[in-house]
């Protein structure tokens, strides 16, 4: 499978055992779920399911939470633009950040992020950032960089094409594993 090239990141809304035990062990899962308040049994209960199934856990905007939990880190969201200095004393907890332009990627850099979702990458919504703009934004900051947005079977293979290690995704994924 062609994911297998990536270090993939995938978003989930809610512990699904059956769904996730799909899913290869290379996909980073992040919990990101806006809608409802965060239920911290189930959040344990997916912490538990991957340490045992070895997969790294994210929590989306919660960082306490996350360190409290011991989770494999934070991701914080292009909103989030609250500078903790915290986070940097944690080992083996890495910070995810999203952005979609260049102040928002200076803000990410100011909070430690290690990995930087740019997004959209392709089009969503009638937004997207395309190519150029992508690689443009990205050679603007020393991060690793992170696709996120409107991947699938057709443009992935674009993504071979500049370079890139790192995707994450929500339906494509989805749609592979289902």
């Amino acid at each position: 499978m062609h994911l297998l090239k990536y270090r993939v990141f995938h978003f989930i809304d809610n512990y699904n055992p059956q769904y996730l035990i799909k899913l290869n062990k290379n996909i980073n899962l992040i919990y990101r779920n806006y809608k409802n308040k965060i239920s911290i049994n189930e959040l344990i209960e997916l912490k538990n399911f991957c340490k045992k199934n070895k997969y790294k856990i994210y929590l989306a905007n919660n960082y306490k939470l996350a360190i409290k939990l011991r989770l494999n880190g934070v991701y914080l969201p292009s909103f989030n633009k609250d500078f903790v200095k915290i986070i940097h004393q944690k080992k083996n907890f890495d910070i995810l950040g999203s952005a979609h332009n260049l102040k928002e990627i200076r803000i990410k850099e100011k909070q430690g992020v290690k990995y930087l979702f740019l997004s959209p990458i392709f089009k969503k919504n009638n937004k997207s950032l395309g190519i150029y703009k992508f690689m443009n934004l990205s050679q603007k900051t020393k991060l690793q960089i992170v696709a996120l947005g409107g991947i699938n079977n057709e443009n992935i293979k674009l993504l071979k094409l500049i370079k890139l290690k790192n995707i994450s995704s929500i339906s494509y994924i989805k749609k592979l594993y289902e």
